[in-house]
Formats: structure tokens, sequence, C-alpha cells
């Protein structure tokens, strides 16, 4: 290999790890609210 093209695999690596990073968007768990009793036989 070339030193041209080591030079340019660091530069690339470097520039890879330097990058700004985004933040992982991790979705808020569904919350279902609880049964409601509605009696021994259910709602008649």
């Amino acid at each position: 290999m070339s030193k041209k093209f080591v030079l340019a695999l660091v530069l690339v690596g470097l520039a890879a790890a330097c990058a700004k990073k985004e933040p992982e968007v991790v979705p808020a768990p569904v919350v279902q609210p609880e049964p409601v009793f509605q009696g021994k036989y259910g709602a008649n």
C-alpha cells in the first residue's frame, strides 16, 4: 500500500471517530389504563 492510501484511511478514520453523534431516540413505552371492576357478572 502506498503512503497516501494509508494516510487517507487514517484521516477517514479520524473524521468518522470525531463526527458528531446523534442521540438515539427511544420510543416511550405505551401505558394502558388499568381495567375497571364492573361487578361479578360485568356491566349489565
